[in-house]
């Protein structure tokens, strides 16, 4: 039973869905949720682990309780984008640990940063030791959160369990 979203089925679905939102679960309770025996469901999910759908599992950390409070959202104009200078500045994102989230975007920028630092102090460094001398950054625009609405990094609901 097919529901045509990347050769997925409804069970399939139903395991992301759960494990988007509790990682943790066990076999018997995922099994339960899904509607499906211990041994399917187990099969399903080392199926899903080997054809990457399921990339790993981690815990979620309170960056708040750690004093990562300010978050800078930049954007980022580069002097070139052919191919070359694109994996050059993706390559160097990739080293800087303040940086939580890197996006190519279709705009009047080529990518919005998510900068999550200690303080403003700590991010005006970040931003003039780090961001600005990123491969071919031409020029900066950031903009600073004073307050997180919805932030819980699982997967979207895509797939209610049960429909």
């Amino acid at each position: 039973m097919q529901t045509g979203f990347s050769g997925l089925d409804r069970f399939d679905q139903a395991i992301l869905t759960v494990l988007g939102g509790e990682g943790r679960i066990s076999i018997a309770d995922l099994a339960r949720r899904i509607g499906l025996s211990k041994s399917p469901t187990q099969t399903r999910l080392k199926r899903l682990e080997s054809e990457g759908v399921i990339t790993g599992y981690r815990a979620l950390v309170d960056p708040i309780r750690l004093g990562l409070d300010h978050v800078a959202f930049v954007e980022v104009k580069l002097s070139d984008t052919r191919e070359v200078a694109l994996r050059a500045f993706n390559a160097a994102v990739a080293k800087v640990s303040e940086i939580e989230q890197a996006h190519m975007i279709a705009s009047n920028f080529d990518y919005l940063l998510k900068i999550r630092t200690r303080s403003m102090a700590a991010y005006r460094s970040v931003l003039a030791d780090k961001i600005s001398t990123l491969p071919h950054v031409a020029s900066t625009s950031t903009y600073v959160a004073m307050q997180a609405v919805k932030e819980d990094g699982a997967l979207a609901q895509a797939w209610p369990v049960g429909a």
